[in-house]
């Protein structure tokens, strides 16, 4: 009996941390991902375009501000602008971003719950969010949707599109 509870306690414990992971495209995350996209890929993150910024966003909140056109990240208390004035002509319109999540489907991952506002939000308290990698993705992103976030291979930098350039930060 005794057996059996320790290899049901382990087979627990081997799924919670698997649950805890997640890969696109790929069979494995990296060990320091909670969130992982395949080498070679010419697709990014698309953020949210929102037309009112979160009122209680939390920080690391990414997003793409319809009104300003700007790409931002909220940090200690502000938004920092991570691209310059882009061009929304290529979003999809959608009802204005309320700040919660009416119909009450969230999707967390790296934790089985979270007090966090968001649509998709990466929970872990050792793992990290990996970006897609793609080399050159001016050059390699065919039709880059405003809001889109890379990690830029090449440059060696964040590359975030604010739909009239890629912006870079290293």
């Amino acid at each position: 009996m005794k057996k059996y509870f320790i290899l049901s306690v382990l087979s627990l414990m081997l799924c919670n941390s698997v649950q805890s992971q997640t890969a696109i495209e790929k069979k494995t995350a990296d060990g320091s991902a909670v969130l992982d996209f395949a080498t070679g890929t010419t697709k990014g993150i698309i953020l949210p375009a929102v037309e009112t910024l979160p009122a209680t966003p939390a920080n690391g909140t990414f997003l793409f501000d319809k009104v300003a056109k700007i790409v931002k990240m909220y940090q200690n208390g502000t938004w920092a602008d991570l691209s310059g004035v882009g061009e929304i002509s290529g979003t999809v319109p959608v009802a204005p971003y309320s700040g919660t999540v009416d119909n009450g489907k969230q999707t967390v991952i790296g934790s089985r719950s979270t007090t966090v506002d968001g649509v998709l939000v990466l929970e872990s308290a050792d793992k990290a969010l990996v970006l897609p990698k793609i080399s050159n993705p001016h050059l390699n992103v065919k039709s880059p949707y405003p809001g889109m976030m890379c990690y830029d291979t090449n440059r060696k930098a964040l590359a975030v599109f604010d739909g009239l350039v890629w912006n870079y930060w290293k």
